[in-house]
């Protein structure tokens, strides 16, 4: 373990060092030991040890450099400490962290169970059939919220896609233009359709299809296509631009349809 994290003084002597290494070669004690929030009496005794330890020269009046040795400490320390925030990361807080499930069954506090990825949403089965696992910090009836801590392997999901209708603009027909029944038939195997744009709100009503929202529709099925859905975005032909922006923000994969799904005139 890094000596920063064993004890004080060690930790105070890596900040120092770290100070001089950052203003070198002209360096205020003054401005340091603010930094640091020490006194510069402070400063001044520790950097005479890191001098008589070789770890910095001084060159002059205020002036000094990190030596190889030092840099040397400096990257250990540093190797050290990342090391030990890895842990915190990946170890001790993927262990505690909370998350909410669907229990499938009944469950009681303390119980191992199963994870699984279903509509979107976590689902918790007692056993540990699957390849990853949880341990439920509540009691829930079946189709009931528990939370699930203590993590462990990866849930396996199959992953999700987004196909993009383009709707022609209110100026050249609008939803008049728009052939409801292979709308239709585009949303008919969507987990969720949004829609942006009122032209594309409308041609949905008139298809008869449900819409999950009109605001923010990229980021929504961005979001869904995490989650392993499938997700159709009806959109206006002015906003497409921006819905496929949002898509590649989330880096989801997509296909946007030509204007096949627009009837002759």
């Amino acid at each position: 373990m890094s000596g920063a994290l064993e004890d004080k003084r060690t930790a105070t002597r890596l900040r120092i060092l770290v100070e001089i290494a950052d203003r070198q070669p002209a360096v205020s004690q003054g401005e340091v030991a603010e930094a640091v929030g020490v006194t510069s009496q402070a400063v001044s005794e520790y950097t005479r040890q890191l001098v008589e330890d070789g770890y910095v020269e001084k060159e002059g009046r205020s002036r000094y450099r990190v030596t190889k040795e030092g840099v040397d400490w400096l990257f250990q320390e540093a190797k050290d400490l990342r090391r030990f925030a890895d842990h915190v990361t990946d170890d001790v807080l993927e262990s505690v962290q909370e998350d909410a499930a669907l229990a499938t069954e009944a469950v009681e506090a303390g119980e191992t169970v199963t994870l699984s990825l279903r509509g979107g949403h976590l689902h918790a089965t007692p056993g540990d059939a699957g390849p990853a696992t949880g341990v439920t910090t509540t009691a829930a009836e079946a189709d009931e919220d528990v939370s699930i801590t203590g993590f462990e392997g990866v849930i396996e999901m199959d992953p999700g896609s987004v196909t993009v209708v383009q709707v022609p603009p209110a100026r050249s027909g609008g939803s008049r233009t728009v052939e409801l029944d292979r709308l239709a038939e585009a949303c008919a195997d969507a987990d969720v359709v949004v829609a942006a744009g009122v032209e594309a709100v409308v041609s949905l009503r008139k298809a008869d299809v449900a819409v999950e929202t009109s605001l923010a529709a990229g980021e929504v099925a961005a979001a869904g296509a995490a989650r392993g859905l499938a997700a159709v975005v009806v959109a206006t032909t002015d906003l497409v631009g921006r819905v496929t922006d949002a898509l590649r923000d989330g880096d989801v994969l997509y296909e946007v349809t030509e204007a096949a799904r627009v009837a002759e005139r």
